[in-house]
């Protein structure tokens, strides 16, 4: 069964950084493709970054371009997001999935707890 674990997020303010992790497992990850989706309040949820095997390619909202960097350790089975410029509208509860590659569809039917991301202005 595959478990995730966010960490990372925290109160910022407009303009601060943080680093969100993700471990991973009972996933092929080193052969799999992983997304962070974020959730603001009182809205859906949406993808924010993908990141395909063996970590070299990577997608990103138009959103979040530019600003969002992700990452993966496969020795680590992590996926990280950086997120640089922070703005008010970044305030979610962010959560990583694995998801079938070229797309946002999950492959499983599972999230992890999310980490909370507050940005003030």
């Amino acid at each position: 069964q595959v478990q995730l674990v966010e960490s990372g997020g925290g109160s910022v303010q407009a303009g601060g950084s943080l680093r969100l992790s993700c471990v991973v497992s009972g996933f092929p990850f080193s052969n799999g493709c992983m997304a962070w989706f974020r959730q603001p309040p009182g809205k859906e949820r949406e993808g924010v970054a993908r990141i395909y095997p063996p970590g070299t390619s990577t997608h990103y909202a138009n959103s979040v371009k530019g600003r969002f960097t992700i990452s993966s350790d496969n020795a680590k089975t992590t996926v990280y997001l950086q997120m640089n410029s922070l703005k008010p509208e970044d305030t979610a509860r962010y959560y990583c999935a694995p998801i079938w590659c070229g797309g946002w569809s999950l492959q499983y039917n599972h999230w992890g707890q999310g980490t909370q991301v507050t940005v003030s202005s």
